[in-house]
Order: structure tokens, then C-alpha cells, then sequence
């Protein structure tokens, strides 16, 4: 039988993920991964994508204001903005990448947790 997580959300209320015995709490309330959630929260907006839009922004108003006053033909503008639009898709490709990362060694680390739960060849589950 499925058991549900004894851990508590933000908001006071109980978690409602389930969890398999021996298992008493879900991956975010585990306090075996206190250190690795720590971690994880310490990276949050930290990142180079975090750094290189502030200039991406920078760049593209002063793209927008030396076209607007007609310093900057608009040609030469709109090889820019192409390859400004190239720079953010190359950004947002690095975050999902890293995102990805993220996410796949927390599965390693669910899965390598479940193999250590699991019963005995042969012994019966139920």
C-alpha cells in the first residue's frame, strides 16, 4: 500500500505525493536531500543567462534608439537584431540544457532510491 508523505508544504498543508514504504517523505520534504535542494535553490538565478540578458536588453535599446534618431541604417539594424535573436535562442538553449541536467540527475538519484527499497529477488511485493 502507498503511503503519503509526512512532510509539510510552504503553505502549512500536508504533501500529498505518495511515497512507497519503507519511504516517509517524498524527495522535497527528504531530509536525507536537504543538502542537495540547498544546492539546487543556491543556483537559482545565478547562471550565465541570468547575466547576458541584462546586456542583450542593453544592446537592444540602443539598437532601437540609434535607428529611431536614424544614426543607425536600417539594414545594418536588422542584421543586428538577427544576430541578437540568434545570441537569446543559443541563451535559452544553454538554460533547457542545463535544466535537463538538473533534472536527470535527480531521476538517478529516485532511481538509484528505489532500487535500494526494492525487495529481494523472488520475495513477493504484496
Amino acid at each position: 500500500m502507498m503511503a503519503v508523505c509526512a512532510g509539510y508544504k510552504r503553505d502549512g498543508s500536508r504533501c500529498t505525493v505518495t511515497v512507497e514504504p519503507p519511504q516517509t517523505h517524498c524527495w522535497w520534504h527528504d531530509p536525507d536531500n536537504t543538502e542537495a535542494r540547498r544546492r539546487a535553490a543556491s543556483k537559482g538565478g545565478k547562471g550565465k543567462a541570468s547575466r547576458e540578458l541584462p546586456q542583450v536588453k542593453t544592446m537592444l535599446e540602443d539598437l532601437t534608439e540609434r535607428v529611431l534618431s536614424g544614426e543607425l541604417e536600417t539594414g545594418r539594424a536588422a542584421v543586428a537584431n538577427q544576430l541578437i535573436n540568434t545570441r537569446l535562442r543559443a541563451i535559452e538553449q544553454e538554460r533547457k540544457v542545463r535544466e535537463l541536467e538538473d533534472v536527470l540527475v535527480r531521476i538517478e538519484a529516485l532511481e538509484e532510491k528505489q532500487r535500494q527499497s526494492q525487495p529481494m529477488k523472488g520475495a513477493r511485493r504484496w
